[in-house]
């Protein structure tokens, strides 16, 4: 910490299966003890959070400004203080919480408190897709169509995202896309197509399992459709981190992509789902978040 001891906490009162006031003691009382200055405010609606970081960046005013929600929230923070000098931190409060997960920061406030007070900064990477901030996962395909029928549920939880899943996923075809990563074309048919920063989507779900924040490269997991009979032990792949060897999944790296499809495709941006588009860009931002981590973390982001 510098001589700096304010800190600002975004929170989402409205992320993942239901909030509690408790959370806000919480905070304060863990600042009190690091004699921190906190400062709480409440997002109100969907950009607010970008809103509320935005004004907490203007003169180095906070010296930490933290997200508390899920990712949809962090990814509303970090579009305030990307590119800048200005450090970020997450408490997990959301129903996946893929970007905390990954970063090694623990799922119960109570456990993710004293970060605050001792832990590391690191230079993470971001992405633009189609000019979109995305920090964690974005995907186009299956995983797109289901995120935009999950916001639109109003139940949240692992359990609601499963039984959501199964149902949609006799349902969904495989895709035809034109792929351009760097350098290198090809054609592919697909039935999800994951851009990854970190390892994973959220509850573990590992799509990407060996995918650093902080490498400078995105990996582009591309999956077949999964006959019914082997979606099991896809699953048990996906959950153990051992995606990278199912024979449905190749994953590739690089740093820029365009692809381009027949028809408008349905897409997500850090779970929240978008306006369906035929062609997308995305382009690597290697170290343009400065973003706090447990210090246990450093060696394996």
């Amino acid at each position: 910490m510098n001589e700096n001891k304010k800190v600002l906490f975004i929170i989402n009162k409205y992320s993942g299966t239901g909030y509690r006031s408790q959370v806000e003691g919480a905070i304060l009382s863990q600042c009190y003890q690091l004699g921190l200055e906190a400062t709480l405010e409440f997002t109100k609606s969907r950009g607010h959070a970008t809103e509320l970081a935005h004004q907490g960046t203007l003169d180095k005013k906070y010296e930490t400004i933290f997200a508390v929600g899920g990712d949809g929230t962090v990814n509303e923070v970090a579009k305030a203080v990307v590119h800048s000098n200005q450090v970020m931190g997450i408490l997990p409060c959301g129903s996946g919480n893929g970007l905390a997960r990954h970063l090694g920061i623990p799922m119960k406030i109570k456990d993710a408190l004293p970060m605050i007070g001792s832990a590391s900064v690191i230079a993470m990477d971001s992405m633009l897709v189609n000019e979109q901030l995305s920090i964690n996962i974005s995907g186009i395909g299956f995983d797109g169509h289901i995120a935009g029928m999950f916001g639109k549920d109003g139940k949240r939880g692992l359990i609601s995202y499963s039984k959501l899943v199964l149902r949609e996923f006799l349902r969904y075809k495989e895709f035809e896309v034109n792929f351009q990563i760097d350098d290198s074309s090809f054609h592919q048919k697909a039935f999800v197509i994951a851009f990854a920063n970190s390892s994973q989507f959220g509850n573990n779900a590992h799509i990407a399992p060996r995918a650093s924040v902080c490498d400078g490269l995105l990996d582009i997991s591309v999956i077949r459709k999964i006959p019914l009979h082997q979606v099991a032990g896809f699953a048990a792949k996906m959950f153990s981190g051992q995606l990278h060897k199912s024979a449905f999944t190749d994953i590739k790296k690089g740093k820029r992509i365009t692809l381009k499809f027949e028809e408008p495709m349905t897409y997500h941006i850090d779970g929240e789902s978008q306006n369906p588009q035929d062609i997308f860009t995305i382009q690597m931002q290697p170290a343009s978040i400065r973003m706090l981590v447990p210090i246990h973390s450093l060696s394996k982001v």
